[in-house]
């Protein structure tokens, strides 16, 4: 018997220091399945947003004294894990983010394997490595003579994203599934001391004064950041000039945050970064593990540059472990982790099924919200600096616990217009767009992004006056 919601919300939430009584004003509407899975992605939706949306309450309560009510549809939680798909930019949809070879392919012993390509460099990689065109037939020509360990493997060893499929049962048997099995879904810890930082009198909104530096690409960060800007937070974007971008993407998830370029190859970028710390109350970061490390922008850096900083860090497979430095997205991770393999079985098909939505990305970000904002409380109440950690192996195997659903894969596939009742219109320096409102609701203060989103670089990499 699969636990109720509002009993995974409840454990979620007590999981990560959250005051049980603040679960008596949540109200969550709606029924499974909400998209066609045997997993419970509605469920995972609903409850890491509702969770998200609820510690935004919390801190509105420790500002203001006054409790606010959250509440969270499932249909809203599961269109907003799709936004992506649902987005419009003058009337128009996105061109298609994925590259053409991007996809599951079946080696010469039998067993898949995805490529990951939407980078340029990630493609050439993969082409390199084949021997091979740049052609959906010649790559699945070249798999086709390849072991599927093997080449993921090889790939892993150029730096490349390349995932072989896994049933379940071998992820766990896996050293690296067996090195995150007892890691919590999200860790929050105190790693600097720091003296408590009040925060600033008549807000607005729950985050108020609150500075983040984004340095976060794709989706998972990204929505940690556009979360943190629906309530109110100034959200800085920071990305490479020289660094590959999928612009739809960009676009959905920009909404509430300004964009600047910084070089940190370059000791002037770096120098400009390590202002803007100085003035942050939140880091987040989403790259390779240790790659921003690398540019000396560690966490015990950031706790002597900014005593009382909340330092986020989202990655692929988790900091333990022998893929602890790997690359990796949402699609390889499900498919490494045995997620596809569950999913095919579920619907009696041989070749991996993907979920219906990036719901490792999705949930991550907004677990990552979550834990940005219970540390920023405990900064308050307590003082020091936080690190939050989160990674999508881990927020995979949050979702795996949370049950299966016998019917799930009859569940509806929410169409444009199935969910345009979900879907608000703004200006953007994109133009026009139509994109998913944000599904957690705050009695008192509504979310919303007052900021368009704008190309990348559109910004100066300073905070703005007041």
């Amino acid at each position: 018997m699969n636990a109720p919601v509002p009993q995974l919300l409840a454990e979620l939430w007590q999981s990560v220091g959250g005051h049980p009584l603040a679960l008596d004003h949540v109200e969550l509407t709606g029924s499974e399945p909400a998209l066609p899975s045997s997993y419970r992605v509605g469920a995972a939706a609903q409850v890491s947003i509702a969770a998200a949306t609820l510690a935004a309450a919390e801190l509105w309560r420790l500002r203001t004294g006054h409790r606010q009510g959250v509440s969270v549809d499932m249909r809203h939680a599961a269109a907003e894990f799709r936004s992506e798909r649902y987005l419009r930019v003058a009337g128009k949809s996105p061109a298609e983010p994925w590259d053409p070879i991007a996809r599951t392919y079946r080696c010469g012993d039998g067993r898949w394997v995805r490529l990951h390509t939407n980078f340029p460099h990630h493609r050439d990689g993969v082409l390199k490595l084949l021997g091979c065109a740049y052609d959906r037939e010649a790559v699945a020509a070249a798999l086709a003579s390849r072991q599927a360990e093997e080449f993921e493997q090889a790939a892993a060893d150029a730096g490349l994203v390349v995932a072989m499929m896994r049933s379940p049962a071998e992820w766990a048997a896996h050293p690296q599934g067996q090195a995150i099995a007892e890691l919590p879904v999200l860790r929050i810890k105190r790693i600097g001391e720091a003296p408590v930082r009040e925060f600033s009198p008549d807000p607005r909104r729950p985050l108020d004064g609150i500075r983040v530096l984004d340095l976060t690409r794709i989706i998972a960060g990204p929505v940690c950041g556009r979360t943190l800007a629906a309530h109110g937070a100034d959200v800085l974007n920071i990305t490479g000039p020289h660094l590959p971008a999928v612009e739809p993407l960009v676009i959905d998830t920009g909404r509430g945050k300004l964009a600047a370029h910084l070089d940190l190859r370059t000791d002037e970028g770096q120098e400009q970064l390590r202002g803007l710390i100085r003035e942050s109350d939140v880091f987040i970061q989403g790259y390779r593990p240790y790659a921003i490390a690398s540019h000396g922008f560690d966490r015990a850096a950031l706790t002597q540059l900014r005593p009382g900083i909340i330092y986020a860090s989202l990655s692929a497979y988790g900091l333990t472990g022998p893929w602890a430095g790997r690359r990796g997205f949402d699609s390889l991770v499900q498919t490494a982790s045995g997620m596809n393999h569950a999913e095919a079985e579920a619907a009696g098909v041989s070749e991996p099924r993907p979920l219906p939505c990036q719901a490792l990305d999705h949930a991550s970000g907004y677990l990552m919200a979550l834990g940005v904002m219970l540390a920023l409380l405990r900064r308050a109440r307590e003082g020091g600096s936080w690190l939050v950690r989160v990674s999508l192996a881990q927020t995979g195997r949050w979702i795996s616990g949370l049950g299966r659903l016998e019917d799930g894969l009859q569940g509806a596939d929410l169409t444009f217009e199935d969910v345009r009742d979900l879907l608000e219109e703004s200006d953007s320096g994109f133009g026009r767009l139509l994109a998913a409102r944000h599904a957690g609701r705050l009695s008192e203060t509504p979310p919303v992004w007052t900021r368009p989103a704008v190309p990348l670089g559109t910004h100066p990499p300073a905070w703005p006056a007041g």
